[in-house]
């Protein structure tokens, strides 16, 4: 099975914003990302907008041909800008307002009506909806309970334990995946996965649609070039 690689383009727009101008440009790079071969663009837009901004999201539209997939918290903001915009994919991720980075994934069972009652809104505007789950297959089975076509495995305690030379904490993503997809789920995946663990998770994990990788990609162009980085991700998620 291919696994489709989304580029998340979150950290260019943090170089841009540093300087206050617009450079280096995000609609240019997403371009450039497609022509070198990502499947898609992902974005997580922020309430402070700190790299992506809700108006690159209405800039990005037009230009993203492959897939386009908006990440975030669902408040009201940002349900409008998703409802306005029309991404191909919505992840759902339940991101405190003033969080750094995502660091967990969905109570799927606390928040079971609150997902549902969202969820229901994206796909009756027809784009196709995830929920960031980290690998519990309670987490997972109550996903399930909530409409929604996909979920995201939250893999930062994999990237860190892989690092670590410790394997097989592979293994509750792969039975996961597993239950996600005998409950109609699709899977994608994301968080700290590079060119050094990428091979092996996706070795590992069944029914795997799609990975975004967005810091480890940029920070990996800055050393091999990001058309180079690129086609070595395809070529370990083949």
């Amino acid at each position: 099975m291919r696994t489709k690689l989304s580029v998340n383009i979150n950290k260019i727009a943090t170089l841009r914003n540093a300087r206050g101008g617009d450079y280096p440009n995000v609609i240019d790079f997403a371009q450039k990302a497609q022509i070198f071969g990502a499947d898609g663009i992902t974005i997580h837009p922020r309430p402070d907008e700190r790299h992506i901004r809700y108006n690159d999201a209405r800039a990005l539209r037009p230009v993203v041909n492959t897939e386009f997939n908006i990440e975030g918290n669902p408040i009201d903001k940002f349900i409008n800008l998703v409802l306005e915009v029309k991404p191909d994919q919505v992840t759902l991720v339940p991101d405190d307002p003033n969080q750094l980075t995502s660091d967990h994934g969905w109570d799927t069972i606390k928040h079971k009506n609150y997902l549902i009652e969202i969820i229901k809104v994206f796909k009756e505007a027809g784009i196709r909806t995830s929920i960031f789950v980290d690998p519990d297959l309670k987490m997972v089975e109550g996903a399930a309970q909530t409409g929604t076509d996909r979920i995201e495995l939250y893999t930062e305690s994999y990237a860190s334990e892989y690092a670590k030379g410790h394997k097989e904490i592979v293994k509750p993503f792969a039975k996961a995946a597993v239950l996600a997809h005998q409950l109609g789920m699709g899977i994608n995946a994301g968080h700290d996965l590079n060119l050094e663990n990428i091979a092996y998770f996706k070795q590992n994990i069944p029914y795997l649609d799609e990975v975004s990788i967005g810091h480890a990609l940029v920070v990996e162009s800055l050393i091999y070039g990001m058309e180079n980085v690129i086609r070595m991700y395809q070529q370990k998620l083949q």
